[in-house]
């Protein structure tokens, strides 16, 4: 479902409509030269240095778009003439999208697809901080003058998760939502376990937000742990820009019965650890990983949740929770 997104701002999808609220950023003809995006809290901020590059965002990213604010991250953005030199030393290669080298003593990230060749449609060079970076789209793929999102997924989310790794927070699969009460419901697992099916049955419900079906970002403010909304949804389309507290955690899985069983400890972090998106890159992002779910099960109240899919589940839900 992800991977089919990589290719919306080539030259193919150039009328896909890409929108935002670019305030200082438009220039005196008009044009975006800049955007800035807010993701749990985390601001992005990309710079057009190019002047046949326009900016905009595409798809839900547009509602993550935010007034001007002091960035976390700023990045410029050009287009260049990509070749398949990536370089010699690999750190990761997600075996399909995307692939990161370190050269210069600086992150590359490069995505490519086997429908355009064995050139990059797009590289990012990050400082190995992710305070400042560059990101080159191969002009053969983007028309001049068409708006375009440079960070476009998977960029995009790799970034967060970098960011979040430096002490902010962790992503996990699942989907989240707020309850009529604006307490937060984390429902974790893997592909298949029916994430998009719960969303689906609480989207129903009164006074029910759906922050996503797919992705949450989850963040501690002193001893309170928060959930937010990301643009990366499932196949239920759901997105909210939006957070909330986080008071129950569900590890879900298919079931004969609706039942819950309490999970503690180490074998709840282990549970929420295995849910998520690791820089397994990175020792120092991945210790600081592991010990953040430690927090988050010590402070959230964690249960193994069978299920049968059905309305049956919110009402078990609500009784027994």
């Amino acid at each position: 479902m992800q991977h089919d997104r990589i290719l919306k701002t080539t030259s193919a999808n150039a009328e896909k409509r890409i929108s935002g609220d670019f305030g200082d950023y438009v220039d005196s003809g008009g044009t975006a030269r800049g955007i800035q995006i807010k993701i749990a809290d985390i601001v992005i901020e990309v710079i057009s240095t190019d002047p046949d590059l326009q900016l905009g965002l595409d798809g839900d990213m547009a509602l993550f778009s935010c007034a001007k604010a002091k960035p976390d991250l700023s990045i410029e953005a050009c287009r260049l003439v990509l070749d398949d030199n990536y370089g010699s030393q690999k750190i990761f290669d997600s075996g399909g999208a995307w692939k990161l080298y370190l050269k210069d003593n600086a992150y590359w990230f490069y995505c490519s697809s086997p429908s355009l060749g064995k050139v990059p449609y797009k590289a990012a060079r990050m400082e190995r901080d992710f305070k400042s970076g560059r990101v080159f789209l191969h002009p053969a793929l983007f028309n001049r003058n068409q708006a375009v999102y440079p960070l476009q997924y998977p960029l995009d989310e790799l970034l967060v998760l970098n960011l979040l790794a430096q002490g902010r927070g962790a992503e996990v699969h699942a989907c989240g939502l707020v309850n009529a009460d604006g307490d937060g419901l984390l429902f974790a697992g893997q592909s298949g376990a029916g994430k998009t099916t719960m969303a689906k049955l609480w989207e129903k419900e009164p006074g029910i937000t759906i922050l996503s079906d797919d992705r949450i970002i989850l963040r501690q403010d002193e001893n309170r742990i928060w959930m937010y909304g990301t643009p990366w949804h499932g196949e239920a389309e759901m997105a909210t820009a939006s957070r909330a507290p986080l008071k129950r955690i569900f590890f879900i899985r298919h079931g004969e019965k609706n039942s819950l069983k309490s999970k503690i400890g180490v074998e709840a972090a282990a549970l929420l650890f295995s849910f998520s998106f690791p820089v397994f890159y990175n020792a120092d992002a991945l210790n600081y990983t592991v010990d953040f779910f430690g927090k988050v099960a010590d402070l959230i109240s964690c249960h193994e949740l069978s299920v049968i899919p059905n309305r049956d589940v919110v009402d078990f839900i609500l009784t027994n929770c």
